[in-house]
């Protein structure tokens, strides 16, 4: 879960397990595992999941696995076999939660500074969860549309939609009065499409998807307007995600706007991944939440394997869109890659601010790969053969990356081949059409 895009759902929320702060924590544990926690804090760094934790008699460690390997309603269940709490104890705990105000000076401050900030002249917003909630809600209400593009339209995060949480982004921007080049609603035909198989307003979505940044939340209000079956969200999907060159009546306008986007990407016969290459060029963005970097096995800069996909990946950190990858000292191949180089992840990150295309970063670079071919042969051969070895924890993550991504691949016995399929499994996932 990407909590530098929406916020985790309230403390207030008892979703899970009737438990308030429960569903909150297991947001916050997904955003943990993925390295997408931004702001926020998780386990023992925060009060609040102390107490729920302590509740229920879990260590946060074991919460974390759970929460990532379980859907909410499994999650659900795992926590009633656990916890050693009982109906009445849960009761006392929701209550004293929800009824608690700030105990010092410091908390008692920031309630003071939120309400200036985003309810001026509230008198009601009294509680702890109270603070909390407008802190996340000014916080994620609003977005920028001019500084930065909405989410990818394959994500499905609202209710199982595409489409739904990128315009809920926009719906935000629109209410701020930042939408920039985007089309809201009645003006767009994926929004257009979305509403009409709602039954929902423009202005009802607009005022729901402001008032809730969390997309579960969102998804929650959206199932109390209407009753939504698996099978008829799969034909919607279906029909959004196909949209394009193969649509009738539709490929005179796809070809000519595709021609304006990418003219170099005959193989882009979607709007959606159209989409996905507008906002990027829009903004001047590498954002790895809607692609994967380029393959490890690119060698075409310098003849490298693994520069490729840094200079990727480097770029997507700069504009904070790096998404579940690792970048620099956080990753096996990056280290290796820095140390043929002869550049830390600060040198490199600056020289990528400093030039803005391969071409450039290659000049730069200059002698530390020009005229080191059988350095360089060497550094591929070690790259591509890079394996666990006889270390048992590099078995155990190569073997559970193999396992996550596809069991089948017992054959999976390096890192870079593991890295390659798991970005191929990862966009396939993402443009699934259903």
């Amino acid at each position: 879960m990407d909590l530098t895009r929406q916020p985790p759902r309230r403390p207030s929320n008892a979703g899970i397990a009737g438990i308030v702060g429960l569903a909150r924590m297991t947001d916050k544990a997904r955003g943990h595992n993925a390295d997408l926690l931004g702001e926020f804090k998780y386990g023992e760094s925060s009060g609040l999941d102390c107490e729920v934790l302590e509740l229920l008699g879990v260590a946060v460690d074991d919460f974390a696995d759970a929460a990532d390997r379980l859907w909410d309603d499994e999650l659900e269940a795992w926590v009633r076999e656990r916890m050693r709490c009982s109906q009445d104890q849960i009761e006392a705990f929701n209550n004293e939660q929800l009824t608690r105000e700030p105990l010092d000076d410091l908390h008692r401050q920031l309630l003071r500074e939120r309400i200036v900030n985003f309810a001026p002249g509230s008198t009601d917003i009294t509680t702890v969860y109270a603070s909390i909630e407008l802190d996340d809600w000014g916080a994620f209400r609003d977005e920028d549309l001019t500084t930065g593009p909405p989410r990818t339209a394959f994500l499905r995060t609202v209710a199982g939609i595409v489409g739904a949480a990128r315009m809920a982004d926009k719906a935000r921007g629109r209410r701020a009065g930042k939408l920039g080049a985007y089309k809201y609603g009645n003006d767009s035909y994926v929004d257009r499409t979305i509403l009409e198989f709602l039954g929902i307003s423009q202005q009802d979505f607009e005022e729901a998807a402001w008032r809730n940044p969390n997309d579960t939340e969102l998804a929650e209000w959206i199932s109390q307007q209407m009753t939504l079956t698996p099978g008829a969200v799969s034909v919607l999907n279906e029909k959004l995600t196909r949209h394009g060159i193969t649509t009738p009546g539709s490929e005179g306008a796809f070809r000519k706007r595709r021609d304006e986007v990418c003219p170099e990407r005959p193989e882009v016969t979607t709007y959606f991944a159209m989409m996905d290459i507008d906002d990027e060029a829009s903004f001047g963005i590498v954002d790895l939440n809607r692609r994967p970097p380029r393959s490890p096995f690119d060698n075409n800069l310098g003849g490298a394997y693994g520069l490729a996909r840094m200079i990727d990946k480097g770029r997507a950190q700069i504009s904070g869109h790096i998404g579940a990858y690792w970048f620099g000292d956080d990753s096996g191949f990056d280290r290796r890659v820095l140390k043929l180089l002869g550049l830390s992840p600060e040198a490199f990150t600056e020289g990528l601010k400093q030039h803005g295309t391969d071409a450039e970063v290659v000049a730069w670079l200059g002698d530390r790969l020009q005229g080191r071919d059988a350095d360089i042969a060497a550094f591929n051969n070690s790259l591509v053969e890079l394996g666990p070895g006889s270390s048992d924890g590099a078995r155990a993550f190569l073997t559970e990356g193999v396992k996550a991504t596809d069991a089948a691949r017992e054959d999976v016995g390096t890192f870079m081949v593991l890295a390659r399929l798991d970005d191929e499994i990862f966009l396939a996932r993402l443009r699934a059409s259903v």
